[in-house]
């Protein structure tokens, strides 16, 4: 029987656009920890409920290694909001900054105004409901970010939604010529390996600090390659003195594994 192609056209063309499907969005809390699933056992971010602007997770304080090198960012974004726990930390950590946060789920960015304290969008702050891909790949954004801090989870959270060595390229191009990428990765599953050799293909020079004990791996990728002699690894030890008195964050751990990488 000869099908009309130009008919099925029609026929699907007609049908109304699906809508995408979301995982669930669900909480749970213990000790004070809010945490932020999407309908698994799996975390997919954390807040202490009287320290909401506080980077609980140890991952999470890794994301923030590149104010190592870069002490006044002017535009710094976040693809994947999880809890906005990097977004809402840039936001206060930097009040000359823009700070942009990218996420795809509108019930995630729901959840994190009415649960984990994400302020409204304003002249510094910006919270894009769109897909990540789309937003690196806009010419638009292309070398206008300091930092870019990627975590871009699934409900299984087993390895980042986007991982090709075409989306890193793009990330690298969102980046003006000193910016810093920050990765969450597994250093345990396969797609580690797959992450690390596509950002190697896209950036210049890429670290990965010891993986942390939920598993979490921190990948910093680099437009373009950092000093790490001995005087460049002196000046980040004082740096780093200078953000833990300023932040809190353990950032004299990071100098270290960034020494166990060399």
């Amino acid at each position: 029987m000869l099908i009309k192609r130009k008919s099925i056209e029609q026929q699907e063309s007609s049908r109304p656009p699906r809508k995408p499907r979301y995982a669930p969005v669900t909480l749970s809390e213990m000790d004070g920890v809010r945490y932020l699933h999407f309908g698994t056992e799996w975390v997919q971010g954390a807040m202490r409920i009287r320290k909401p602007d506080w980077l609980e997770l140890e991952y999470a304080q890794q994301m923030m290694a590149w104010m190592l090198w870069i002490e006044q960012p002017r535009r710094i974004a976040q693809l994947g909001l999880g809890t906005a726990a990097l977004t809402k930390f840039s936001y206060r950590q930097f009040p000359a900054a823009q700070v942009v946060a990218v996420e795809l789920n509108p019930a995630v960015v729901t959840v994190c105004e009415s649960m984990f304290k994400l302020p409204p969008n304003d002249e510094r702050l910006s919270v894009l409901e769109m897909d990540a891909l789309d937003y690196v790949n806009d010419a638009a954004n292309h070398a206008t970010l300091d930092a870019l801090q990627v975590d871009l989870y699934d409900a299984t959270a087993r390895g980042p939604v986007l991982d090709s060595a075409d989306f890193y390229t793009a990330c690298a191009n969102c980046l003006a010529p000193h910016g810093i990428m920050t990765v969450n990765l597994f250093g345990d599953h396969p797609s580690y390996a797959k992450n690390v050799k596509a950002m190697k293909f896209a950036f210049d020079h890429v670290i990965c600090l010891p993986e942390v004990h939920d598993g979490n791996v921190v990948a910093l990728a680099f437009k373009a390659r950092p000093s790490l002699d001995a005087d460049a690894l002196a000046a980040l030890a004082a740096r780093a003195a200078q953000i833990v008195a300023d932040s809190k964050l353990p950032a004299k751990s990071w100098v270290k594994g960034i020494k166990s990488s060399l």
